[in-house]
This record gives C-alpha cells, sequence and structure tokens, in this order.
C-alpha cells in the first residue's frame, strides 16, 4: 500500500529547504519541514537540503540528528547554492534582516523566526524587500506560530464570525521562570545587541500578534512599563559546563534587555487591551493566556492546555449560560482533518508543522503568507512603542505608521 503513495510524492516538484540556525528553533522548524508532507497531501515536496552554523561539528551533529542533506558554516554559502529555493532563518535577531534580505535578493523564498528584526528600521528593509520580491514571486512569511495552533486558529475563525460580537477586551500574559536564579549566566537573549529586547522581543512579540491576529485589527498605541530585575549576571565561561553565543570568559557583564514587560493598549476599533510578558514568574514554564470579551461572548485560550477553547456564548439564557469547554480535535476543526481520531490531541511542535504546510501551500499557489513581513513590521512597531512609553512612563504613545 505505501509504494504508491511514495511513487506520488516523488512526482510532486521538491521544495527545497535550507535553514540557518540549529539551536532550540532549528530543532522545531526541523520536525516541521520532516514531518509536513508526512501528514498532509502537499502541491509540493520539501527537501532538507541543508542547514547551517558556524560551528563545523555542531552543525554536521545537528544536520546527521535533524535529517538535513548537507551541513554549511556561512549562510552565504547556503544561499548561494542552486539546489536551496527557500531559506529558513532560526538566528538571533542580529542577524535576521541580513541574512533575509540577501536571500530574497538571490531569489530564494524566505521564512524567519519571530520577532522579524531587532528595530523598527530593520524591519521596515525587510518589509520593503519581500514586497519587491512578491513581484519577482518570491514569498515571505514570519514564524509567529501560535497562530498555528488549531484552538487559536479556531478562536479566529470564530471571532470573523462575530460569535463575540462587538470586541471591549483583549487580556494577554505569557509567563516564564527560566531566568529566576540570578546565577543563569549571561546567553545572548540578555543582551540588546544581539536580540534587540528582553521578554518583550522574546515573549512580547508573540502576544501581540496573536492578540491582534485574533482581535482582526492592529493596535493603535500602548502605555508600558519594563524593568530589569538582575542588572548583572555571570558570563558563560564562569558557570561550569555551560556555554552560550555571548562568549566565554570569566566575571560578570551586564544584562542589557527588561526582564518583564507590563503594557496596556488600544485597538483601532478602541477595544481595551493588557498584556504582561515575564521572565520572572517563579513556577511558570510557558505559559501564554489570551481571552477576548465581546458584547456577544468571549472566548479564552490556555497554552498549557493547547487542545481546548474556552467559549461563553452571551446570547444564552441567563439561568444555563456558561463557559464550555471545546475539545478542539474534530477534523472540521483547522489543521485537524489530516491528523488522528477525534480525542486524540496534537502539542508544541505541530504549530511548526501547520507553519510549513501554511508555506508551502502559498509557494504553490502564488498567495501571500500569513503573518507577512508586513505582519512582523507591525509588531515591531508595537514594541518600540512599548519601549517609548516605558522611558518616557507616559500614558499613552502613538504609534507611527
Amino acid at each position: 500500500m505505501a509504494q504508491p503513495q511514495q511513487s506520488e510524492e516523488a512526482g510532486k516538484p521538491p521544495l527545497r529547504v535550507g535553514m540557518v540556525g540549529y539551536a532550540f528553533m532549528g530543532a522545531a522548524h526541523s520536525q516541521g519541514w520532516r514531518t509536513v508532507g508526512r501528514v498532509f497531501d502537499l502541491p509540493r515536496r520539501p527537501v532538507l537540503t541543508a542547514i547551517c552554523g558556524r560551528n563545523a561539528d555542531a552543525v554536521r551533529r545537528a544536520a546527521d540528528r535533524h535529517g538535513w542533506a548537507a551541513a554549511e558554516t556561512d549562510w552565504r554559502t547556503l544561499i548561494e547554492r542552486d539546489d536551496v529555493d527557500l531559506v529558513d532563518i532560526c538566528t538571533p535577531g542580529d542577524s535576521h534582516a541580513e541574512i533575509a534580505v540577501a536571500a530574497l535578493a538571490a531569489g530564494k523564498h524566505v521564512l524567519c523566526e519571530k520577532p522579524l528584526a531587532n528595530t523598527v528600521e530593520e524591519a521596515q528593509v525587510m518589509a520593503r524587500a519581500a514586497e519587491e520580491a512578491y513581484g519577482r514571486g518570491q514569498l515571505a512569511m514570519v514564524g509567529f506560530n501560535y497562530r498555528r495552533v488549531p484552538a487559536t486558529a479556531l478562536a479566529h475563525r470564530m471571532v470573523a464570525e462575530g460569535r463575540l460580537g462587538t470586541l471591549r477586551h483583549v487580556r494577554v500574559t505569557y509567563l516564564q521562570d527560566w531566568l529566576v536564579d540570578p546565577e543563569f549566566p549571561l546567553t545572548w537573549r540578555l543582551r540588546r545587541e544581539l536580540a534587540g529586547s528582553g521578554s518583550l522581543g522574546d515573549l512580547g512579540a508573540h502576544i501581540v500578534d496573536l492578540a491582534q491576529y485574533l482581535a482582526g485589527e492592529p493596535l493603535a498605541g500602548v502605555s508600558a512599563l519594563t524593568e530589569t530585575f538582575v542588572r548583572e549576571r555571570p558570563l558563560a565561561g564562569a558557570v561550569k559546563g555551560l556555554s552560550a553565543v555571548s562568549g566565554t570568559g570569566t566575571g560578570t557583564g551586564q544584562v542589557t534587555v527588561d526582564d518583564a514587560a507590563l503594557f496596556t493598549g488600544r485597538f483601532t476599533s478602541g477595544a481595551l487591551a493588557s498584556f504582561e510578558a515575564t521572565r520572572y514568574a517563579t513556577g511558570r514554564k510557558n505559559s501564554l493566556r489570551i481571552e477576548l470579551n465581546g458584547e456577544r461572548g468571549s472566548l479564552a485560550f490556555d497554552l498549557e492546555r493547547l487542545n481546548e477553547l474556552v467559549y461563553h456564548d452571551g446570547t444564552e439564557p441567563g439561568a444555563h449560560a456558561g463557559f464550555r469547554r471545546i475539545l478542539v480535535t474534530e477534523p472540521d476543526h483547522p489543521y485537524l482533518d489530516a491528523w488522528w481520531p477525534p480525542g486524540h490531541g496534537l502539542g508544541y511542535e505541530h504549530t511548526f508543522v501547520h507553519q510549513a504546510r501554511d508555506l508551502v501551500h502559498a509557494i504553490a499557489e502564488g498567495s501571500r503568507p500569513e503573518p507577512s513581513f508586513a505582519d512582523g513590521l507591525q509588531v515591531q512597531r508595537v514594541l518600540a512603542a512599548v519601549e517609548e512609553s516605558a522611558e518616557k512612563n507616559s500614558v499613552y504613545t502613538p504609534i507611527a505608521v
């Protein structure tokens, strides 16, 4: 039974992928590319052509582990390869703009991890390059993978269908605790020149995008506070057995990003929003929660229960109204017609499979993928406005367009 399916797959035009970066996100994206063609019926066949990283031994091990045919140590060499159609960027934010713009100029499609860039100016350059490349038939997408959780995709559909009516409130939190220990070393994520910002860019970018995606409209303004709780940390070499992109050595170095960000916002419709992003919520490992309240109903999603959506229909009689749990595993729920029977849940890794699926279809159809680099630029503008507001401690900071 398997042979006809293999022949059918072999007959599809390949989409040859080259990836820059091989750590946490590189592993997650590799899982997506390796799995997507085995689950979904795709118009093109993803091929894991080459993976790139600066450490030759480490990137070769990553290639063998994750199924990449070749390994490179220079991203410029990767994008020059004739057997690469798409460049997937999973590096720290300081290199996103340079790699993405060069890849688009070389005639490649691009998938870039979030946040799109470290600054609005870099994101603008990337968005312009993506728009010009679209005219040549090349597509660019930013990797906000939480859009691809079936439950959040269903929430998006329900809001678009008017199930909540006029939106009044959105509240979002994204809580982690991996920096609680003051002896945790100074990794690249704690250095502004590499990461752009701290919890704001790392976690805040996700919840800003998810809030705007579910609400179906952009934020118009914010008022913010940020804080850095531990301002000096040991260099990587000072902690036995640990290393980091930030280098090695003894002693300590300055933390130059935020540890936590707290801000309120207003959508273009007038709906209000609140956001909290921190890597200091002791006991919280990856706790993302969003709730939307409208005139006709409410929706809530919790990443720690990612196969569920909680819904309240405000039009029902009060005698038996209340929040109810929707188990998002039915075949008519987003993405789930290709997976398991109802009741068999999915996990975090599947968001990257769905991301790959959507991008492959967009490339085959020549349609603009979502979220686009323009969407990534909008998120970057929000992040910049949060930082500006926090610096001024002002009540309201407009977001420039």
